[in-house]
């Protein structure tokens, strides 16, 4: 009987999908059944003063779009790292104009008291 090229695919995908399957069932039959709200903080130790679920106050707000001026920040400077010395100088100029605008964002905040706590 002659095999084909594709038996060993099937075979291994048919064994994926078992294992898919029996990890699955180990996980529900081992699972803790909780109520999720009834339970208690992670690794605080104290009782939530507070539901979960709850709003936060506006206060936060203007951390919040501090805290993403300087994610966005070091997202676009780790590739600029790895290519500024292919394109030269042409690159150390935008990446200083792009330092810039955040510059001004983070002053605009600044001005607005957004790193007063009080």
């Amino acid at each position: 009987m002659q095999t084909s090229d594709w038996q060993p695919v099937l075979a291994l995908l048919v064994l994926l999908i078992a294992a898919v399957f029996l990890l699955h069932a180990v996980g529900i039959a081992l699972r803790a059944v909780r109520e999720p709200l009834a339970t208690g903080p992670f690794s605080g130790g104290l009782e939530p003063r507070e539901h979960p679920l709850s709003r936060f106050h506006v206060r936060w707000y203007p951390v919040t779009m501090v805290f993403l001026a300087f994610d966005m920040e070091m997202l676009f400077m780790y590739p600029w790292t790895k290519v500024v010395s292919v394109v030269g100088a042409s690159a150390v100029i935008e990446m200083f104009l792009f330092l810039g605008v955040l510059l001004a964002g983070v002053g605009y905040a600044w001005r607005e008291g957004a790193f007063r706590w009080s």
